[in-house]
């Protein structure tokens, strides 16, 4: 007879299933969630668990369920950008939030180049995850096709580079940066350049084609003087700054495809001895917590990332439980307008 009277060591499965009245295997079906138990052995299951206090052994659970209740975040940055760039923070904290209420952990993994990207296909492909969210592709990334080749649960953030049929969430980069850029010609500004984020991504590509398309509707012919490519980060817009002044010194406005970025450019026009807005009008994009605080604050494009991680996740555990659908979500910004522009 089981009793919990001078327990020294942690019950087994075989005590659950003495106490409960059913067989082990029962007592296995409902500890895995199986459906095909019935409603009074699953409770008679559930009240010897509660008494006995017993907890599932993860391992031998997992070679039961082929599970791991582990999903991974790849970041295709590398170590320095992933935790210096505040939009990756915002991005791990709403994940976590959204798995808060199920049985999933979350692992970060940074996997910029060719061999970082390879011990990170072989140890997903070796079971240690169910799932993968892939987040800031570059278009030599092979992460994307090696996980789809595998048959590996797969989010893609952002629309795939190549077109290919997968799962993915999307801010519409392009809307957003055509209504920041509208925001400008509306404030009177014809010398309007842009700070393009790298061109072989795709927030990057998409946030420079609306740029392009708002000047084209206005008639404003594209000039390549008034377009610099930066990194996403604030030096990288320092940069591509003092590259447009140079190049262009009689410029009255810029669209900044990240807020980091636009910090930077920010940095430069005050040392160049222009004012913002009275000079140079500002927007970035994003909407981090930097644009608030930044001097002046901030006009910018806001994309909703909880609404977009709550959105992957969902889609990445119905893979995981086995729904083989493709969907693609695209989500909308809006103009968040402040000093800046």
């Amino acid at each position: 007879m089981t009793t919990l009277a001078g327990r020294a060591s942690s019950p087994t499965l075989d005590e659950v299933a003495e106490l409960a009245g059913v067989s082990r295997a029962t007592v296995s079906r409902v500890v895995n969630g199986s459906p095909k138990v019935r409603p009074e052995a699953r409770r008679a299951v559930e009240e010897a668990v509660a008494r006995l206090r017993y907890v599932p052994n993860p391992a031998a659970r997992s070679l039961v369920t082929r599970r791991t209740d582990t999903i991974a975040l790849v970041l295709s940055e590398s170590d320095t950008q992933v935790f210096s760039d505040p939009f990756f923070a915002r991005v791990v904290r709403e994940l976590s939030a959204a798995l808060a209420d199920t049985e999933m952990n979350l692992v970060l993994l940074a996997a910029r180049g060719e061999r970082e990207q390879e011990k990170v296909a072989r140890y997903v492909r070796q079971g240690h995850v169910d799932g993968v969210i892939l987040m800031s592709l570059h278009s030599q990334d092979t992460l994307p096709a090696v996980l789809a080749e595998a048959q590996v649960p797969l989010v893609l953030s952002g629309r795939p580079l190549d077109g290919r049929t997968v799962c993915y969430v999307d801010a519409d980069n392009a809307g957003g940066a055509r209504e920041a850029t509208e925001h400008l010609l509306a404030g009177g500004r014809r010398r309007i350049a842009t700070v393009s984020g790298p061109q072989d991504m795709i927030a990057g590509i998409d946030r420079h084609a609306g740029y392009r398309a708002a000047l084209e509707a206005a008639g404003i012919a594209p000039d390549a003087d008034l377009v610099a490519t930066g990194d996403f980060t604030e030096a990288g817009g320092a940069r591509a700054m003092a590259l447009l002044l140079e190049r262009a010194p009689d410029i009255d406005a810029v669209f900044v495809a990240s807020d980091p970025m636009a910090v930077g450019a920010l940095r430069t026009l005050r040392e160049s001895g222009r004012s913002v807005p009275g000079d140079v009008a500002v927007v970035g994009f994003d909407d981090a917590a930097v644009a608030a605080t930044s001097d002046p604050p901030l006009t910018t494009v806001a994309q909703p990332l909880d609404e977009m991680t709550r959105l992957m996740t969902d889609l990445l555990l119905r893979q995981v439980e086995g729904d083989a659908e493709v969907q693609a979500r695209v989500c909308p910004t809006r103009l968040v307008v402040r000093a800046s522009a």
